[in-house]
C-alpha cells in the first residue's frame, strides 16, 4: 500500500467536531480503545488514533482508485444526503444517500432488473415518448421513474458490486454493511461511540451526526480517491 501524506490536521478535526461522540450512557463498550475522555456526559473520540485510521483508509482508496477500482458511498440519515451525493459526484463514485432498498448487493440481479427499467424510462423521458402516452399510462410510469430516481439515481451507472464500500453512518446504514459482510466487500465505516468497530473492515472513530465532522472525514477520503483516479491517468 502506498504511504502518502493526507495533511490531517488535529485542530481542524476539532473545529468539525469530528471528535464529539454521544453521551455516555448510549456508548458501545467496543468504543473504548478509541475513547479519550469525558465531558459535560459526552465521550470524546482520540483524535489521534482517528487521524491514524483516516491516513490508514486515503491510503487504501488512493491505492484501490489508481488501480481503477469502483466505490459506493452510503450515507441515509438525513444529515448525510446532500454530503454523501456531493462528495461521490466530486470523485465520480456510486452512491446511496436514500433508503437501503434490502437485497440491493445480496440479490444484485434484482437491482440490474431495476436498473435496466430506470435506464429505459429516462430515455422514454429524454426522447418525449411519455408525452405521446396517454395521460393515465404516463402518469405512471413518471411515478416510477421518480421512485426509481429517489433511490438508485446514485447508482444508475453502476454496472456490477462494488470494490468498496464507504458507510458514513453505521446505524443507519447497517443493512448495506451486513450486506457487504455477506459478499466479503471490503468496507471503510464512519463509528461514533455508539457503533460497533468490529463490523467495519476499516473503522474510522468519528462524530457521524455532524454534517461538519462528515464533510471532512469524506473530503479527505475523496480527495485520495481523486488523487489515485489522476495517478492512473498519469502513469498510462
Amino acid at each position: 500500500m502506498t504511504r502518502r501524506y493526507w495533511n490531517i490536521n488535529l485542530e481542524e478535526m476539532m473545529e468539525a467536531g469530528v471528535h464529539l461522540g454521544h453521551q455516555t450512557k448510549k456508548w458501545n463498550p467496543s468504543m473504548a480503545p478509541y475513547i479519550s475522555a469525558t465531558l459535560k456526559g459526552r465521550h470524546i473520540t482520540n483524535l489521534t488514533r482517528t487521524a491514524c485510521f483516516l491516513a490508514e483508509a486515503c491510503n487504501l482508496v488512493f491505492d484501490a482508485a489508481s488501480t481503477g477500482k469502483q466505490f459506493l458511498i452510503v450515507g441515509t440519515n438525513k444529515i448525510a444526503v446532500n454530503s454523501v451525493a456531493s462528495a461521490a459526484r466530486r470523485a465520480r463514485c456510486h452512491y446511496v444517500n436514500k433508503k437501503w432498498l434490502g437485497g440491493m448487493s445480496t440479490n444484485w440481479s434484482t437491482t440490474e432488473r431495476r436498473l435496466h427499467t430506470f435506464s429505459n424510462l429516462r430515455a422514454e423521458q429524454k426522447t418525449g415518448r411519455l408525452n405521446r402516452l396517454p395521460k393515465r399510462d404516463a402518469a405512471i410510469l413518471r411515478r416510477q421513474l421518480s421512485h426509481l430516481q429517489t433511490y438508485l439515481g446514485g447508482i444508475k451507472y453502476m454496472t456490477g458490486l462494488p470494490d468498496i464500500v464507504i458507510v458514513v453512518n453505521q446505524k443507519d446504514g447497517y443493512k448495506a454493511l451486513r450486506e457487504c459482510l455477506i459478499l466479503g466487500i471490503p468496507t471503510i465505516c464512519l463509528i461514533d461511540t455508539n457503533c460497533d468497530p468490529d463490523l467495519a473492515d476499516l473503522p474510522i472513530p468519528s462524530n457521524d451526526d455532524s454534517i461538519g465532522s462528515l464533510q471532512f472525514i469524506l473530503n479527505k477520503l475523496v480527495s485520495a480517491i481523486c488523487e489515485g483516479r489522476s495517478s492512473s491517468i498519469t502513469n498510462q
